[in-house]
């Protein structure tokens, strides 16, 4: 490769390598060459080699272990649809879905089930008084045994009953139902996305750098009468999604 002026040169060895994970030269959990390697390659000092990688790591196409190396991440892209209006009894593809199409293994961990005080930003999301208490069920999320994704799942335990609700353990498809049984019926719901470095904890789980990106997709489900009934916050890489939202023009 011949490196060009003025463009930075770190950015053109990041554009090169970015090219060669994509045609399949550096293929899924193959390790990059050494940065020693990559510097004699390209003719540039290790900091210039470190700027590279880090700035490949940061759009989430590689893992770096200290000490060892830097890998292509393994899992491909994912697409998560969503149809506006929902059609069917879901609001879009489900999770296992969207893996299966991938042709990827989904595993799903309910890791808690507990009646807490919630985080005063699901309070708020729910409205709920300073003194209520919420049912959070958090799930861990896999593909392929790989960490994707993380689900907690809030209700106001005056609407859940209990936290016999989360059992057995389903999709949200099976939690509305047991909602509708119990006199609450989800007719309506929006989401909220935003792109936000994870918390120390989101980084452990999903294997990634504090310093990469994640998408939070909060998702509400509404009451006919419009009363919030559970937020959901789903935490995932976010090179491993691509969100596709499609609606119908009812214009005419």
């Amino acid at each position: 490769m011949s490196l060009q002026q003025p463009r930075a040169r770190y950015r053109q060895v990041a554009d090169d390598l970015r090219e060669a994970i994509s045609r399949g030269t550096y293929g899924p959990g193959v390790a990059l060459p050494s940065q020693p390697e990559l510097a004699r390659k390209y003719g540039l000092n290790q900091t210039s080699i470190s700027r590279a990688i880090a700035l490949i790591e940061s759009e989430g196409l590689i893992r770096t272990e200290k000490g060892v190396g830097s890998f292509v991440l393994d899992i491909p892209t994912v697409k998560r649809v969503r149809r506006i209006p929902a059609r069917g009894e879901g609001a879009g593809s489900s999770f296992a879905e969207g893996l299966q199409k991938a042709g990827l293994r989904p595993r799903t961990e309910l890791v808690q089930v507990e009646e807490i005080a919630p985080p005063p930003r699901v309070a708020e999301y729910l409205n709920m008084n300073a003194d209520d208490t919420a049912l959070i069920r958090k799930r861990h999320m896999f593909a392929d045994e790989k960490p994707v994704q993380i689900a907690a799942s809030y209700l106001p335990i005056a609407i859940a009953g209990g936290t016999d609700i989360a059992f057995p353990d389903t999709g949200p498809t099976g939690l509305y139902k047991r909602l509708s049984e119990r006199g609450h019926r989800v007719v309506r719901f929006v989401e909220e996305i935003e792109s936000r470095r994870p918390s120390e904890e989101e980084a452990a789980f999903l294997r990634i750098p504090v310093s990469q990106h994640v998408l939070e997709v909060v998702r509400f489900a509404f009451d006919p009468k419009g009363r919030p009934l559970e937020v959901v916050l789903n935490v995932f890489p976010s090179q491993l999604w691509k969100l596709t939202y499609e609606w119908v023009n009812d214009s005419e």
